[in-house]
């Protein structure tokens, strides 16, 4: 990707955790002509209002951050809606980007679309090797389908579209819905209130032994700049932190950021979802990228968004 002022790049997603952290990663950088649209602006889901949208901004490249996302109940509850969302996102997207001529694609996945009992850590030719998780495969489902779509676009029109695959992740502009939100900010959130009741306890779902792997949005923003510029091949590729962590182990980090001392209790009733997750980021790592944010430092500034957006005024 030429660094120029004026190459005109579209953040699909831009106001979310991963886009806005990619817009934050290209204006660093210094490209100036970024290009996003809410969805009050742009329904994703609208095939000829997508196609407009292609005909008159004509991007040069793109990054695919927009998506249907939530957590496990929100999977769970909702699977023909993630399922269907997604899959057209997705294809409206990357059909109209090949139909318009766009010089670069990358698509962004999730960790989910590994077999629930893939070898660890989770290499990328362990896709399609067994069943899923079944909590979140409608998601998963999706977003494989677009990696295919990807593959498939640059093996018969020649479209330099390629796909990355993040872990877990958190940060600026998270989603810290009650109901819909992953892991890390629903805990954020709850240590918050209970700290804030001066609850005597929080119940947290599952037994708190499968293990994670987590990467703050900002080292996923950068590494995404860095697959533009440096990456062009059929094969998706991981981007993940390397390090992971059980749950039991992140709610207790969680509770001393947020500077909650009640005590932790765990619903062996609730699902625990994948035992383990952690991605082979090996070939990334190969080309000279690493992460950089200490995972306590990112919980501190997430923690510190959360209270900006959600509890003005509070105290850490």
């Amino acid at each position: 990707m030429k660094r120029s002022t004026d190459v005109r790049i579209y953040i699909a997603g831009h106001r979310g955790l991963v886009g806005s952290a990619i817009w934050r990663a290209l204006a660093q950088a210094g490209f100036t002509n970024l290009i996003g649209r809410t969805h009050a602006e742009l329904d994703l889901l609208d095939t000829a209002a997508v196609r407009r949208f292609y005909e008159s901004e004509r991007p040069e490249f793109v990054f695919i951050a927009a998506a249907r996302v939530g957590g496990i109940k929100a999977n769970n509850d909702n699977p023909a809606s993630f399922l269907y969302e997604n899959l057209q996102i997705q294809n409206n997207l990357i059909h109209l980007a090949k139909e318009s001529g766009v010089q670069k694609l990358l698509f962004l996945g999730s960790s989910c679309i590994y077999p629930k009992l893939a070898p660890q850590p989770m290499k990328e030719e362990a896709l399609l090797t067994g069943p899923l998780e079944p909590t979140n495969e409608w998601y998963a489902i999706a977003k494989i389908a677009g990696i295919k779509m990807c593959q498939a676009y640059r093996r018969q029109h020649g479209c330099d579209f390629i796909a990355a695959m993040p872990t877990n992740l958190y940060g600026a502009n998270d989603n810290y819905d009650p109901v819909n939100s992953h892991v890390l900010p629903a805990l954020i959130r709850r240590f918050h209130e209970a700290k804030m009741a001066s609850a005597p306890s929080v119940a947290c779902w599952g037994t708190g032994s499968p293990l994670r792997e987590f990467m703050h949005s900002d080292d996923v923003g950068r590494a995404c700049l860095f697959l533009m510029e440096n990456y062009s091949e059929e094969q998706f590729i991981n981007v993940g932190s390397g390090v992971e962590l059980s749950i039991r182990e992140l709610t207790g980090l969680v509770a001393r950021v947020v500077g909650y001392g009640g005590g932790i209790t765990w619903d062996s009733t609730k699902p625990d979802g994948s035992p383990r997750k952690l991605m082979d980021s090996s070939r990334l790592f190969a080309m000279g990228w690493r992460p950089q944010v200490n995972l306590e430092v990112g919980l501190r500034s997430a923690y510190e968004d959360f209270l900006k957006r959600f509890a003005p005024g509070k105290a850490t």
